[in-house]
């Protein structure tokens, strides 16, 4: 009866110490993070999503294959947006983009990312005069859009990363790290169906992006993964009226980046678990190693979270948005995005408005938190504008 009692209280145990180690968070990091970061008011007032909503300027950042569909010639697009603006004011993050519909089959696109830290005072003591540095992040990259079919387009992307967050050094080297990706992306865009009392429109997307070698800051660092993520979305356009046109969207995201091992000593986990008489700190114990080429790392991603399937599950995100537009010159939106309380805890809500005058559309968005982990663009209002020229295009 004894020797009942005693398995029972070690399966208590170790049961007991595993739900506490499912319950740690084990977010998955990468370098560069901002380039997720939404740079576009009209997305960001949808739930931060654009893989398989209509064509706009912005398509570049969420699915370059859009283009294709766009019923402009061609637009340039300049948006804004605070970072930590309830904390200090020269955070920010900003971006330019341009695309050209060459035909009724191809475009092109092309777009630059720019975050700025801000002015950082460094110094060895109170009394030294401070060294004033400027870290900042970008990214530049060009894409072009093809039409394989009237419903059906793809398109690929190149992208330069760099990354300035060197501190310089004695011999003033403060020269950024940088790599490059690429992104593979679909589009589909169904014809206006018909129904009983008004007209519909089906889409969907897909998009993986940032496909690329690791990062390195500097020669005796370690190297560290770029965000390599893929975006799956559908999306459906209640065409009411010649009026009124109700948009509605969900979105996944998932990084495709190994997940962090459970190691002895970590998250939980401490002692003698391997057997062997001897407390090896950093022994692997759960998960698989991510010290893996970048391109390895991507299959690795999807079964090599340290809980399995269910954590697994865990690192999609999910955004839902709804967009109402009226007679193609208002727009109002909003949105939801969710993440796993152990995977980074982002829980939010998103507001937007959208105005067109001739040929300039202007986008407004805000965010504010319903987590118990506070947004670094929570109360934050993002900014946009886009200048759109040229002939239009037919998409029935």
């Amino acid at each position: 009866m004894k020797k009942v009692l005693l398995v029972c209280l070690g399966a208590f145990m170790l049961f007991s110490q595993q739900s506490k180690a499912q319950d740690q968070p084990n977010t998955i990091t990468t370098a560069v993070p901002f380039v997720l970061i939404s740079a576009d008011a009209r997305a960001s007032g949808m739930g931060e999503q654009g893989v398989a909503t209509s064509p706009d300027a912005y398509s570049q950042q969420w699915n370059p294959a859009k283009y294709a569909f766009s019923t402009e010639k061609q637009g340039v697009g300049v948006n804004y947006t605070p970072y930590l603006s309830q904390l200090v004011n020269d955070i920010f993050l900003g971006n330019l983009t341009y695309f050209n519909r060459i035909n009724e089959r191809s475009a092109f696109g092309a777009s630059l990312k720019y975050f700025s830290l801000g002015e950082i005072e460094l110094r060895e003591d109170a009394i030294q005069d401070p060294l004033l540095v400027n870290p900042n992040e970008f990214t530049f990259d060009v894409s072009y859009a093809l039409k394989l079919s009237d419903r059906f387009s793809m398109a690929v992307a190149g992208r330069y990363l760099n990354s300035n967050l060197r501190i310089p050094g004695v011999d003033g080297d403060s020269s950024g790290s940088g790599s490059f990706g690429i992104d593979i992306a679909g589009y589909y865009q169904s014809e206006e169906i018909l129904y009983d009392n008004f007209d519909g429109r089906w889409r969907a997307g897909f998009n993986f992006s940032n496909i690329g070698p690791k990062i390195k800051y500097d020669d005796a660092g370690q190297e560290n993964f770029i965000p390599t993520n893929m975006r799956l979305g559908g999306g459906f356009d209640f065409i009411l009226d010649s009026y009124n046109k109700i948009a509605v969207g969900l979105e996944f995201n998932k990084l495709l980046v190994p997940t962090p091992p459970r190691r002895e000593g970590q998250q939980g986990f401490t002692g003698d678990l391997n057997g062997n008489g001897e407390d090896n700190d950093g022994m692997i114990i759960a998960g698989q190693d991510d010290d893996v080429s970048f391109f390895s790392g991507i299959f690795q991603s999807f079964g090599d979270a340290p809980d399995g399937f269910s954590e697994e599950l865990k690192e999609f995100t999910y955004s839902l948005g709804v967009e109402y537009t009226y007679n193609d010159v208002f727009s109002l939106r909003t949105g939801y995005f969710n993440e796993s309380d152990i995977k980074g805890a982002r829980k939010f809500a998103t507001l937007g408005l959208g105005f067109e005058y001739s040929s300039i559309d202007i986008d407004v968005s805000y965010l504010f938190s319903t987590g118990a982990v506070r947004s670094p663009l929570e109360n934050t209002l993002r900014f946009g504008i886009t200048f759109y020229f040229g002939d239009e295009y037919d998409e029935y």
